[in-house]
């Protein structure tokens, strides 16, 4: 890679912080829209980004639906005016009561969530009903991940007919996420894909024997997205590719979509020949083990040997140190989404400056009081 990362007025800027960079999300929008037959078939995942400024730019360039996880970005969406929002979560009654206030709140955005059984299906329509709201709701499925979703076979059949019979909920399709797939080579990772969603076309075709004929699908994520964007009807819901990171950069190659945000971080100490930067596990995701946490862009030969919370201690396997205290090193994130949720706001940068700043409005709980 060239120093397309590198900042000229990185002395104004305190660290650590995450950089992106607007031309590059652009990029990758388009990227995004030109992998699929029918941008109107795409529908994105805001947890990467939580941004308002990030939505904007997907709307701009006719992107109207999509999907999150969190009612704050639900409510983010619907400050932007997004037409269509998935709420890909099974609400609780708490969440559902924020949900149904959002509905009444954005009326020219159509909020939509997951159920995966009878018990959450009968609570949805009874609140619903007694404030006289109809919820617009996707069966989850579980095609692999086991995290959440009913098994699609007959128990999907039966609380399909349950949702159809109840009152205030309407059925607006079937979602499937196949979070579980991963695997780098691009042949296998095609046949994980097709494995799975053979079990939602099965559901499908055994629900219109049952004349349930009217419900979208949707299904996928980053790494299947080149796959499903191959089925008509579809609609799929990538996230990754906003921001990218140097995780998928290694594992789909296939996608050619930049890294479009990047941290920067300064050293602070020189104890023993090791180095000491400012990248501690609240200025990057830490679920992954240490060596897979960041990939320095300025410095590969640094190794991971130890974090904490502000601290993050490198050594230079070069033993050629020529670092000093005060340096900026910039460094990919491995996992860039949780990494965006530990920043209330970030730096954009264009012509190689930090132009201002972003606030991620979603990675709170809630918006506003």
């Amino acid at each position: 890679m060239d120093n397309w990362f590198e900042i000229e007025n990185s002395d104004s800027v305190d660290s650590p912080v995450l950089l992106v960079y607007p031309e590059r999300i652009l990029a990758n929008i388009r990227m995004l829209k030109s992998m699929i037959d029918d941008p109107s078939r795409l529908r994105p995942h805001v947890k990467t980004h939580k941004m308002s400024e990030v939505t904007a730019m997907l709307l701009t360039e006719g992107i109207e639906k999509f999907k999150c996880a969190t009612i704050a970005e639900a409510e983010m969406l619907g400050q932007c005016a997004a037409k269509d929002v998935l709420l890909a979560y099974q609400p609780t009654q708490v969440k559902l009561q924020r949900l149904l206030e959002l509905i009444k709140k954005y009326p020219q955005t159509t909020f939509s969530c997951l159920v995966d059984n009878s018990t959450s299906a009968l609570m949805m329509a009874q609140v619903s009903t007694e404030q006289g709201i109809e919820i617009e709701v996707f069966i989850d499925l579980d095609i692999g991940m086991n995290r959440t979703g009913i098994s699609p076979d007959e128990s999907a059949v039966e609380l399909t007919k349950l949702i159809v019979s109840l009152p205030s909920l309407k059925l607006r399709g079937l979602h499937a996420y196949d979070g579980q797939i991963h695997t780098q080579d691009l042949a296998l990772r095609e046949i994980e894909c097709e494995a799975g969603f053979d079990l939602v076309a099965h559901l499908e075709n055994r629900l219109k024997a049952e004349s349930i004929h009217t419900f979208d699908i949707v299904v996928g994520g980053t790494p299947t997205f080149p796959f499903h964007a191959k089925r008509p009807k579809v609609e799929c819901s990538p996230g990754t590719f906003i921001f990218w990171d140097f995780g998928y950069l290694n594992d789909c190659p296939e996608q050619k979509f930049l890294p479009a945000a990047v941290l920067l971080t300064r050293v602070i100490s020189l104890p023993k020949g090791r180095i000491c930067l400012d990248l501690g596990h609240k200025a990057v995701a830490s679920e992954n083990p240490l060596s897979a946490r960041v990939h320095f862009l300025n410095a590969t030969h640094l190794k991971l040997e130890s974090q904490s919370e502000e601290h993050l201690v490198v050594k230079d396997t070069l033993e050629e140190n020529n670092l000093k205290i005060g340096d900026t090193l910039y460094a990919l994130p491995i996992h860039i989404c949780p990494t965006v949720a530990l920043y209330e706001k970030v730096a954009w940068v264009q012509n190689k400056k930090v132009e201002g700043y972003w606030q991620v409005t979603a990675r709170n709980r809630t918006i506003g009081s």
